[in-house]
């Protein structure tokens, strides 16, 4: 009787007013809608003042300005390709490798065009701010000695050739996302690509003029300081805002992204306070940003006790890598970008696969995946999207790199490494005592 009760009235409801139940089912979730919208603000607000800040206090005093002028060029130039065709390539229909033209310039979709229950313009958007701080990320690998045209039509290509493509490969219904990998905020989209990219181009570049044997310390900490800070704040919407709603997805993923930086952070200084006797501010920051970029792919798919372990993880690992490639393998990679992000991003995909198995307990997931044999096959899909992204960003970005070199030339002058970019690439200068 009870079930008669229910389904009658559907049915009625589907016969006389059709057009109400379909608008019903597709109706825009205002409270989703503004969490996202929160989370897209947040989201620039990471490079715009965050990640311009953080690098911009890494590099020498000549380079400030230079480092910023180059995260606001790229998100202002990232944006228009994202418009024109960069959305479309991403996340149009197209095939398992890159998507189609089919919404260049946003054709066919209007304010009221949905993508889940959010407007897709939103959705648009919030991507968009993906699209800006991946290559700004990159910076970090060439800072102080790339020419700043060379800078922006490799990070155009880069743009156009690397970040959509993987994009369509995990989030825009390619291949690895059809495979079922987990990758809930960009560990791979985001933090593999631009690692991987980063560690490229300063192999191509080669080492900025002094190194390894000149100092070559950050010249204001304060301001770096500032830019983590702003950056710990704004990967809440980094993360929970990837559940693309306001419910216990974007919670538990702020939740375990804040525990993962915490965690980071305690952990590197921790290994510098027994290492060398005293714990350093850079180092605790550095750790901060390493926990909060290895939790990235995982943050949609483990608890609080998974974040534990992998922020422990993720402060121990990068530290070890980015000692290890400054002084054994001698690479310049000026502000730790493929340590620090790109191997947090292959640590923290990978041990998505691992922790949000619910045979763990306490350091699992919650719910996502389900026992031992479930997790075995997970960590297979992880370790096949590690590997394909490495490898296809890191062929393509060196070709991009020599094909920049070959029209542009790629690296200012030694005389003007030495002046520095800010006079010499902008005629300005960051401080005037």
């Amino acid at each position: 009787m009870r079930v008669t009760t229910l389904i009658v009235p559907a049915i009625l409801a589907l016969l006389f007013f059709p057009g109400a139940v379909l608008a019903e089912e597709a109706a825009m979730s205002g409270p989703n809608t503004a969490w996202v919208l929160t989370s897209t603000a947040l989201v620039l607000f990471m490079t715009l003042p965050g990640l311009a800040l953080f690098y911009g206090g890494l590099v020498r005093s000549k380079n400030v300005l230079s480092v910023i002028m180059q995260c606001f060029s790229i998100a202002a130039m990232a944006s228009l390709i994202w418009l024109l065709f960069g959305y479309s390539l991403a996340f149009g229909e197209g095939n398992a490798f890159i998507g189609d033209f089919s919404k260049a310039m946003l054709a066919g979709i209007g304010k009221d065009t949905l993508a889940g229950d959010i407007p897709e313009p939103l959705f648009m958007l919030f991507q968009m701010t993906f699209a800006i701080i991946t290559p700004a990320l990159v910076v970090g690998g060439f800072a102080e000695r790339m020419k700043f045209s060379s800078m922006l039509l490799f990070s155009m290509i880069w743009l156009i050739l690397v970040y959509a493509p993987v994009t369509h490969w995990v989030w825009g219904g390619g291949w690895l996302g059809t495979m079922g990998l987990y990758d809930f905020a960009g560990g791979v989209v985001v933090h593999i690509t631009a690692g991987v990219a980063a560690l490229v181009a300063a192999l191509v570049l080669g080492p900025r003029k002094g190194f390894p044997t000149t100092a070559m310390p950050p010249h204001n900490l304060t301001m770096t300081a500032t830019g983590t800070g702003m950056l710990w704040v704004g990967w809440y919407g980094f993360n929970g805002g990837s559940a693309l709603a306001a419910n216990g997805d974007a919670a538990m993923a702020m939740l375990v992204t804040h525990i993962s930086a915490a965690a980071g952070a305690v952990t590197w200084g921790a290994i510098e306070w027994k290492r060398y006797g005293k714990p350093s501010a850079l180092g605790t920051l550095t750790g901060v940003i390493a926990g909060l970029g290895t939790i990235t792919p995982a943050s949609g798919f483990v608890g609080p006790g998974g974040a534990l372990i992998i922020g422990i993880l993720a402060g121990a690992v990068c530290f070890v890598a980015t000692n290890y490639i400054k002084r054994v393998l001698k690479i310049d990679e000026s502000l730790d970008v493929f340590p620090v992000h790109g191997v947090g991003g292959i640590l923290g995909t990978f041990m998505a696969g691992i922790l949000s198995a619910t045979s763990l307990g306490v350091f699992s997931g919650y719910g996502f995946a389900e026992g031992i044999e479930t997790m075995s096959e997970q960590v297979g899909v992880q370790l096949m999207g590690i590997v394909s992204t490495i490898i296809y960003t890191a062929v393509v970005s060196f070709v991009i790199l020599k094909v920049v070199d070959l029209l542009l030339g790629l690296r200012v002058s030694e005389e003007e490494e030495v002046e520095g970019l800010d006079l010499n690439q902008h005629e300005e200068s960051g401080y005037n005592f």
